[in-house]
């Protein structure tokens, strides 16, 4: 199996301004997104050797959600806050530090980070042409190169990218 980086954004939170950013919470509508989800990801055999999460509580959750729903308990989330609003670069810094047997790697996110990576990693032309590449609880699937420290633009290729709204 070739090596595989799984991008998903966080699912749909509260617009509620009076808390911080940082802790703003999924909705319902949100929950279910991140349910619906890790149960086609269940069903489609995609199982991640890692996850990497943006340590953010709508992204947190969304990691968590996913996971529960797809019945994996042998997998961990790593939080790491370099992936809560530090830009794409700070990105393919936290990728490159994944263990080398690491084959199957989900990093849940945000924007505008997450869709600055997969052009990036991608290149524009390979993208469908949306105002929106990554909405909330947005999957990518890229095959990547055979290390995880060769990120450079263009690097990547994209198998697909699954929207929630668009899943039976």
């Amino acid at each position: 199996m070739s090596r595989e980086l799984w991008v998903l954004r966080h699912a749909k939170a509260e617009q509620n301004i009076t808390i911080d950013d940082f802790d703003r919470a999924l909705k319902k509508r949100g929950k279910q997104a991140a349910q619906r989800m890790g149960e086609w990801l269940k069903q489609q055999q995609l199982i991640p050797d890692l996850v990497i999460s943006s340590p953010a509580k709508r992204a947190i959750t969304t990691a968590k959600r996913v996971l529960e729903a797809m019945d994996v308990s042998d997998v961990t989330i790593t939080e790491d806050k370099r992936v809560y609003a530090e830009g794409f670069e700070r990105l393919k810094t936290v990728l490159a530090e994944c263990p080398a047997e690491a084959q199957r790697v989900l990093l849940v996110g945000h924007n505008p980070e997450l869709e600055d990576l997969l052009v990036h990693l991608v290149g524009i032309d390979q993208l469908p042409d949306s105002d929106k590449l990554l909405p909330t609880t947005a999957f990518a699937r890229l095959e990547m190169p055979d290390d995880w420290t060769q990120l450079s633009a263009g690097s990547a290729h994209l198998l697909s990218i699954t929207l929630v709204k668009s899943l039976p």
